[in-house]
């Protein structure tokens, strides 16, 4: 797991999401949560989303700038207002709407 990222859309563009995932290491736990992210992006984002991976492990001083307690934790910093979820992200209903993505995503 390394501190990239997938850029797809412009931060500019209405309805764009800014999330970053805070994982450690490459556990069961953070790379399920990863894979269920990357699914609810592509299913549910339709290309207007940045995911950044954050390893504390690799940098534990990350932590600090968004409060993370716990991991694995997604949080959301487009569209405001920022927002955490906290957990393998397994729920994936709670997850949306944690995210509050049926409220920003475009019709099809």
């Amino acid at each position: 797991m390394n501190n990239g990222h997938a850029a797809i859309g412009h931060p500019g563009d209405t309805g764009f999401f800014d999330l970053l995932l805070y994982v450690a290491g490459q556990t069961p736990k953070s790379l399920a949560a990863l894979a269920i992210l990357k699914k609810l992006c592509t299913d549910h984002l339709d290309g207007r989303y940045r995911l950044h991976v954050i390893d504390l492990m690799q940098t534990p001083q990350l932590a600090q700038s968004d409060q993370i307690l716990a991991i694995p934790t997604l949080v959301r910093k487009l569209p405001p207002p920022i927002r955490k979820i906290i957990g393998d992200l397994s729920d994936t209903q709670r997850v949306l709407v944690g995210l509050d993505v049926r409220q920003n995503a475009r019709p099809r």
